[in-house]
């Protein structure tokens, strides 16, 4: 453990912070950055959708899409990379998308530079030949192939080979949140220092607000257009920042209204789940 500093506000040289501290930002980036990832193909898919006003997000409505054939392509089986769209109807998660994996890939670079160990290099035997004849032998130093294939490995992109790059954002947000985790893999990887993980910590943080805010999970309310079928109160949606599926609509009017569901704890109609369903039913038929 290390010596707190005997005066307030001095560090004498060499101090180094506690690592204790910095379990629960950890944790909290490994949480942002795995909630980046479990979003990334939602949001590619929003791309092509041109965005509503009306609640709920397009995305989150599945009852409304037809079924899809057997071989069409799904969200769990898109490639989890950006790629060329010929007219993005949704600008709003394209520049989400763009943002967050320039972010992402640049913080990848930044941690790689830092914690990872250069590739080994290893005396090589060069036998050259001349018309058959054999030269004397010459000791190269190369770089160790199987150490710069490693998968643990982040490699930087150049103008002829994009690197780690190609497999897109989701193994970015895998890769750093084991350095964030401090997962070992052999001798590849040091420590990361503290001013390193709360960058790792604000850019998770800003890359999963900003993808929620694109996809309308950012937990604001509401205020629908339409008003309750059951008692015309005015009608306030809520969701969950990360949760699609915790998702509630609530009356204005309160114990008054006469709809068929629960009140919650301060006393108002509320619809969650599998009512929303008939929230979303009574509404139609109330146009």
């Amino acid at each position: 453990m290390t010596t707190q500093p005997s005066i307030r506000g001095i560090r004498p040289a060499g101090y180094v912070l506690d690592e204790a501290p910095l379990a629960a930002p950890v944790a909290q980036a490994a949480d942002d950055l795995r909630a980046v990832r479990e979003q990334w193909g939602d949001l590619l898919a929003a791309i092509g959708r041109a965005p509503r006003a009306e609640w709920p997000p397009r995305e989150c409505r599945e009852w409304e899409q037809p079924a899809a054939a057997a071989d069409a392509p799904a969200v769990g089986r898109m490639p989890l990379v950006l790629r060329e769209h010929p007219a993005p109807l949704n600008l709003t998660a394209l520049d989400a998308a763009v943002q967050t994996e320039r972010e992402l890939f640049e913080l990848c670079d930044a941690v790689a530079a830092s914690v990872q160990r250069p590739v080994r290099r290893r005396p090589s035997l060069n036998i050259p030949s001349y018309s058959g004849r054999t030269a004397p032998a010459r000791i190269r130093i190369v770089a160790d192939r199987a150490d710069r294939a490693d998968p643990a490995r982040w490699s930087y992109a150049s103008p002829t080979d994009p690197g780690s790059r190609a497999y897109g954002v989701h193994w970015a947000a895998v890769w750093l949140e084991g350095r964030a985790l401090g997962e070992e893999s052999g001798d590849l990887f040091t420590a990361v220092r503290p001013l390193l993980a709360d960058e790792i910590t604000a850019t998770a943080r800003r890359a999963r607000a900003r993808v929620e805010r694109a996809l309308g999970r950012d937990g604001q309310p509401t205020a629908l257009d339409r008003p309750c079928p059951y008692c015309r109160g005015p009608l306030t949606a809520y969701t969950r920042s990360g949760d699609p599926a915790a998702a509630t609509v609530v009356c204005g009017t309160g114990s008054a209204c006469t709809a068929p569901v629960l009140l919650n704890g301060r006393r108002r109609r509320e619809w969650s789940g599998a009512d929303l369903i008939g929230l979303f039913v009574a509404l139609e038929a109330a146009k």
